[in-house]
């Protein structure tokens, strides 16, 4: 069998055959790659959002993997200089290679066709496939799956030993009696709604000491654009919770296909008590129900409310790939160092390396654009 050919292509230069192509293969695959992240139109929404300072060089190209004249795969990046990123990073919950499941291709292939000496991950599918063996740590993403329904998902949460639904049964009661009537909207077009959304997630980031996300002009862009979008295989959903006629909770969700994906989650404090997110992610789960969406992805992140409300777990890993290079060994001494910290017994301090590369990967990719 011949070696696959590597084409580098721009996301706005897919062809309409290769953009079929690309969902097809992710319907091929496992339910995990129906993730909008790992959609062809992710790319080209990111690529839109970031407008010209994507030209040149830099800015996010799709590496097309062919096989005796027929696309086998796609994954999507952004190039910048000497390194790669996620295409859409840190926004992008999901990187991985789309891709028919016999596919023989060198992840370093992939890496010296797009131009690149390296590519960093953080939440790499790497299971499978090429990159797998070059993760130098992980994470769970946490799955809500839904194919047999509400009642059927609640009934497996409580013989689970899960009593997270119940609570919410009660505290929606408890809203009830003490506010007024609780109300969930989907698909939500209200720019107010989401303008609040926008403004409570700033608040938290300020809150909690994290670089301000919507701080550069692509982000505020894409999502943006998210949420106007119209397209029925792809885009954002706004999901909105009021309680006795005032907003309580509010979530853009990103849409696959099959999946929903938790993306921006918010609420008003002063509903705490109530914990109307919760009371939000459960409408949402009901409403799943009439919808052609069964699986409701809630990323990565030690929450307990993640933990109890999955009844499936996805593996993710972070680290790099590079070729022999000045920036390759960069980053393995960056990882060398982490690993050292974090195998003695000094606490927080253990954490720190681990943090800084991190918070080091959040502003490049903020700043890629």
């Amino acid at each position: 069998m011949p070696a696959p050919q590597i084409e580098v292509v721009r996301p706005k230069d897919l062809s309409p055959a290769r953009l079929a192509r690309w969902s097809q293969l992710q319907g091929q695959q496992d339910i995990t790659y129906d993730s909008p992240f790992l959609s062809p139109y992710w790319a080209r929404a990111v690529e839109r959002a970031q407008g010209r300072a994507a030209e040149g060089d830099r800015g996010v190209r799709v590496a097309v993997i062919s096989q005796n004249g027929e696309d086998q795969g796609f994954m999507a990046v952004h190039v910048g200089g000497a390194t790669a990123l996620p295409a859409g990073a840190p926004l992008c919950d999901y990187q991985g290679l789309v891709a028919t499941p016999d596919l023989q291709v060198g992840a370093r292939d992939i890496i010296a066709s797009l131009g690149v000496q390296r590519l960093d991950f953080c939440h790499m599918l790497d299971t499978t496939g090429p990159f797998q063996g070059f993760s130098h740590g992980g994470a769970l993403s946490h799955v809500v799956e839904m194919g047999g329904g509400y009642e059927a998902y609640a009934a497996e949460r409580r013989a689970a030993g899960v009593g997270l639904l119940k609570d919410c049964d009660k505290k929606r009661r408890k809203a009830e009696r003490d506010l007024g009537p609780v109300t969930f909207t989907a698909f939500s077009r209200s720019s107010s709604d989401y303008d609040q959304l926008i403004a409570w997630k700033r608040d938290q980031l300020r809150a909690t000491g994290q670089f301000d996300i919507f701080q550069p002009g692509w982000t505020r862009r894409l999502i943006s654009d998210m949420f106007d979008s119209r397209d029925p295989a792809f885009g954002g959903a706004l999901f909105a919770l009021h309680i006795g006629g005032k907003l309580a909770a509010v979530h853009l969700h990103l849409r696959g296909a099959r999946t929903l994906h938790g993306w921006l989650i918010a609420h008003d404090p002063a509903f705490d008590r109530y914990s109307p997110g919760l009371l939000l992610f459960q409408d949402i789960l009901r409403w799943m129900e009439s919808t052609p969406y069964y699986r409701l992805d809630l990323g990565a992140g030690d929450y307990r409310f993640k933990h109890e409300l999955a009844n499936a777990q996805v593996s993710v890993g972070h680290g790099f790939v590079g070729v022999m290079s000045p920036a390759t060994l960069l980053r393995q001494a960056a990882y060398s160092l982490r690993r050292a910290a974090e195998s003695l017994p000094l606490g927080g301090v253990s954490e720190l390396p681990g943090k800084a590369m991190r918070r080091l990967d959040r502003l490049r990719g903020l700043r890629s654009a």
